[in-house]
């Protein structure tokens, strides 16, 4: 009998009365246990108290040596993934390798207990294009003491009897998620520390999850994360809702090892190349590249901010001081092919991200750091929310929010909207330069409006607004002379006798 055929009558009688409802090829690595969330909440607060000890995987074939081509062409057996149709999700579990070097360990929870899983290459296809002579099958027996390197969850979010990907976690503590009609483009990750400081920036890494089985029919997978770090370690409840808008409902519960002053929760990354404000040394046929076009902020106040994303010439830093914030995220806004052109990539269908808070996060920033980029390959956007207070030793400190994954998120507010920002030199003088800000108006009445702007430095001249064609559009234009300025921040919102009736666009110029 071949080996795996072997290892599938083995687990179908072990797996027969404890979790009755799972596919039973994946091995169990060890006995049931009993769970719940507090489990992973005292794994984490013990795990703060001991000494940190990495997770890093000496690869042996056929894993070692991986380049990204032949890292993608192992795949995960589809008779392996767990759960079964009528669950509503499959899991795959996914190979190390690669830059993916952390073990990881995966759980089985059902009935209030939980079964680890067992690693083993013969979970998985190799191509032969890749792994010659080998038929998929593993071409050694030397990987014993590896591990997983994450999990990938699988829903029909498109089309029924077809299991899309709609959430991977992989590396370190990133993650991604899809709405319906998606693709994936910008990631979150568990915890930020240290981002763009002085010290050197330290990524906590998901060691372990625990996956609730989900029951006939359901729409929500539950799952259990531990994050480990130098620096702390964190016990993670995640719920994952797919659908028109993918939905996560996240519980941290932090045990600092060490002050930490530098702590970045909710973290967004994503990527900015270029886009029509700015095209600076960029020699590529298609008109923008992006996957995501904005900072967007709801404040504790309730004033709505769009900040444009950019590609610096060097690190910039963005902190947008507030107390309790209502949300924050990375969006594109931009929705349509021709902004792109770009028929492979279709950045026009890369998700938002939004952050809604879950109790009084107090006083502090959201923070966007934004890196300099030479290509589209690298993510250089980072944005989350930075507390005022450091994250103490010794203390435990929890953070809830909603993450949800969507084309754009919904703008209750009548307010306008800006949906372009523009910039160049003045043909009318040398040493000028134009901005422009286009805006869907929506309801608004272009006639009331009176659009009200401010610098950090220099003077704004010519400040108007006029029409455009397609729709309840306006565009508000101005020059300013930089001089020797070599960085300027940028205030404009839209009145309707004196009261804001357009969010605030925030822009920073640099030469």
């Amino acid at each position: 009998m071949h080996r795996r055929a072997l290892l599938h009558s083995a687990l179908a009688g072990l797996f027969a009365e404890s979790l009755p409802r799972l596919v039973p090829p994946a091995a169990a690595a060890g006995e049931a246990r009993p769970f719940d969330f507090e489990t992973v909440i005292e794994r984490a607060r013990a795990t703060a108290a001991a000494p940190h000890v990495g997770r890093r995987m000496d690869l042996a074939p056929p894993f070692a040596g991986l380049g990204y081509d032949a890292y993608r062409a192992i795949r995960f057996h589809d008779a392996e993934r767990l759960f079964a149709d009528d669950h509503g999700f499959r899991m795959d579990l996914l190979p190390p390798g690669f830059n993916f070097r952390d073990r990881v360990a995966v759980n089985l929870v059902a009935h209030g207990t939980a079964r680890p899983l067992a690693f083993s290459a013969d979970l998985f296809d190799f191509d032969p294009d890749h792994f010659p002579g080998h038929e998929g099958q593993p071409p050694s027996e030397t990987t014993q003491d590896m591990g997983f390197s994450g999990i990938r969850i699988r829903h029909p979010i498109n089309r029924p009897g077809v299991w899309d990907e709609v959430a991977v976690f992989q590396g370190a503590s990133y993650f991604r998620a899809n709405a319906r009609d998606t693709l994936f483009g910008l990631s979150a990750r568990g915890l930020a520390i240290g981002t763009a400081g002085p010290g050197g920036e330290e990524f906590p890494v998901f060691t372990e999850f625990w996956v609730q089985e989900p029951q006939p029919g359901a729409g929500t997978l539950r799952l259990a994360a531990l994050l480990d770090s130098a620096s702390l370690a964190g016990a993670y409840e995640i719920a994952i809702t797919p659908g028109a808008e993918t939905v996560m409902d996240l519980r941290a519960v932090l045990f600092p090892r060490r002050d930490i002053a530098q702590a970045g929760i909710a973290p967004l990354t994503s990527m900015y190349y270029f886009g029509p404000e700015n095209r600076a040394g960029v020699d590529d046929f298609r008109d923008a590249v992006h996957d995501s076009g904005g900072l967007r902020i709801v404040t504790g106040s309730g004033e709505r901010i769009w900040r444009p994303l950019r590609n610096p010439g060097a690190v910039e830093v963005s902190a947008f001081a507030d107390t309790g914030p209502r949300g924050f995220g990375l969006i594109q806004r931009d929705r349509d092919f021709a902004h792109f052109q770009d028929a492979e990539a279709h950045y026009e269908r890369r998700p938002s991200a939004w952050v809604e808070p879950i109790g009084d996060w107090g006083p502090g920033a959201v923070m966007l750091f934004e890196l300099p980029a030479d290509r589209d390959f690298a993510d250089n956007i980072v944005a989350f929310w930075r507390p005022e207070a450091p994250l103490r030793a010794g203390a435990r400190q929890e953070f809830s929010y909603r993450l949800t994954w969507t084309p754009v998120p919904a703008e209750p507010l009548p307010l306008a909207r800006v949906i372009a920002t523009r910039g160049g030199r003045s043909i009318h003088d040398a040493g000028e330069r134009l901005l422009v800000v286009d805006f869907d108006l929506g309801e608004v009445d272009l006639a009331s409006l009176a659009p009200r702007a401010t610098a950090s430095a220099g003077e704004i001249r010519g400040l108007s607004i006029a029409p455009l064609p397609g729709g309840n559009l306006a565009r508000v234009g101005f020059h300013f002379a930089p001089g020797a300025r070599r960085e300027i921040e940028f205030r404009l919102v839209l009145e309707r006798a004196g009261v804001p009736a357009s969010e605030v666009w925030l822009y920073r110029w640099s030469a």
